[in-house]
């Protein structure tokens, strides 16, 4: 059962940030803002929206940056468009934004999806990126070669939900039935415990539901998923791993939840082999797919402490 859709502004929450629309790579972007400052770019995953960075944003604003959180196109009250959920594409949003905020490089912070995203903006465009921060998100290469080693490890990881995202219609309709239900079902499946059951959990959960149901939001992030898979099958493809292949010039530091059952640890680990700027890996014990939101004063201050270095 689904009841009604909610409009693409209930994402826009009210909070000690501005929101304003901002246009990049042909498409509106909706971009949540605070502090002033050298420019922090968050970019969030799935099934979230921009405010799964709620507790970084007033934490990078108090400590002098400006911290911009956006809703990736699909998502939230940014444009839903007919196709462009291809890593090539999603990266030159990015890049776009950057630009169109008026700044030459930014540090770009990237949690799932929006990790994969930062992993291809500082390879297509270094110039761009002063630093890159990754949460529970391996470079795409080491994801392809994790599942190719270990199908029973990574690949059946990975195919517990992104095979089943294949499939045309039925995917997102399980997306929306029950007011979104399959949502806190994921969040539940991928998070750590000590998160399950808090107050903040039910309240993401809450949000992440209602965000998820806005018109075409499934259908648009299961877009991302079909074209990775596909991709792996076209010319496409070929040319996306050779260009990503480039290894990161600039500092990286990478966040993994200790537990995190869809992008594991060791896969994580494989990331190294992409970075020629030097390269901090973190492991937060206990933790799930979503370090920012269930442990954020860790987060934050592994975050703060790779930016000011």
């Amino acid at each position: 059962m689904v009841g009604a859709r909610p409009e693409p502004s209930v994402v826009r929450v009210p909070g000690p940030w501005t929101h304003r629309s901002v246009s990049a790579n042909g498409i509106r972007l909706h971009v949540v803002e605070a502090g002033e400052g050298p420019l922090v770019v968050l970019l969030h995953g799935f099934p979230e929206f921009w405010w799964s960075w709620r507790h970084q944003l007033t934490a990078l604003a108090d400590a002098g940056f400006r911290a911009v959180a956006i809703d990736l196109r699909g998502y939230g009250d940014t444009d839903k468009t007919p196709r462009g959920y291809d890593l090539w594409t999603l990266a030159g949003d990015v890049a776009g934004l950057i630009r169109a905020l008026g700044e030459p490089g930014a540090h770009v912070v990237g949690h799932d999806w929006g990790g994969l995203i930062a992993w291809t903006v500082a390879a297509l465009h270094p110039r761009l990126v002063r630093s890159l921060v990754v949460l529970d998100a391996p470079h795409p290469l080491a994801v392809r070669r994790a599942i190719a080693r270990n199908p029973r490890g990574q690949g059946l990881a990975t195919a517990r939900y992104a095979l089943g995202f294949q499939v045309p219609r039925r995917p997102e309709r399980s997306l929306r039935t029950d007011d979104g239900a399959r949502v806190e079902r994921i969040m539940r499946a991928w998070s750590g415990p000590d998160w399950v059951g808090t107050a903040d959990f039910a309240e993401a959960v809450r949000r992440n539901r209602e965000a998820m149901r806005i018109s075409t939001v499934a259908h648009c992030s299961l877009e991302y998923y079909r074209w990775a898979l596909r991709s792996q099958f076209r010319a496409d493809g070929r040319r996306f791993a050779a260009a990503v292949a480039r290894p990161a010039e600039m500092p990286v530091v990478q966040i993994h939840g200790e537990v995190d059952p869809c992008l594991l640890e060791s896969t994580a680990q494989l990331s190294r082999r992409w970075t020629a700027g030097g390269f901090t890996h973190h492991v937060l014990p206990g933790t799930g797919h979503f370090p920012h939101q269930e442990r954020p004063v860790e987060t934050t201050g592994l975050l703060l402490a790779a930016l000011r270095s």
